[in-house]
């Protein structure tokens, strides 16, 4: 039984890694709920502290990810508006195009719309181009938070 756990948490922490990757799901709930199913199950102190670590480091990225993000499209000046508007296109995009279509439509909505506010070609090329190099850091965060929380639990594992 045990071992099976592990596998399914295990498949579970591989499946949030590519939700961080992807930004198509929340694959850092994914993995802080799969470690916390294994803590909750197992028990002992490697578990929670595991747990711990993985809840403090999906909290910190995630919310790290939305201070950071938007003070640079704020810095850059893009407008809240454009980045709904390209989450709106690119997921449109991503079911005309699977998988490439969400990212070239959130940067091709991002493009459209700063180019119907502002008027100028090189304004809304520069303001997709914030937003994309926005989009990258959000997915570090998110990868990096997750990454901590699997070897927070890969430890735990090897420990307990």
């Amino acid at each position: 039984m045990e071992i099976a756990l592990n596998v399914v948490v295990a498949l579970v922490i591989l499946i949030g890694l590519g939700g961080a990757l992807t930004q198509v799901y929340p694959g850092p709930l994914l993995v802080l709920a799969a470690v916390a199913a294994w803590a909750v199950l197992t028990g002992g102190t490697a578990a929670w502290v595991a747990l711990a670590v993985a809840a403090v480091a999906i909290v910190v990225t995630g919310f790290g990810k939305y201070v950071l993000v938007g003070r640079r499209l704020t810095r850059a000046g893009v407008p809240g508006r454009s980045l709904l508007v390209g989450g709106v296109v690119g997921v449109l995009g991503f079911f005309a195009v699977p998988v490439i279509g969400l990212p070239l439509g959130f940067t091709l909505g991002v493009y459209l719309w700063e180019l119907q506010r502002l008027g100028q070609e090189p304004a809304a090329r520069a303001a997709a181009w914030e937003a994309v190099k926005a989009q990258g850091l959000a997915i570090v965060l998110e990868l990096g938070g997750c990454l901590v929380a699997a070897t927070a639990w890969v430890v735990a594992l090897a420990v307990g």
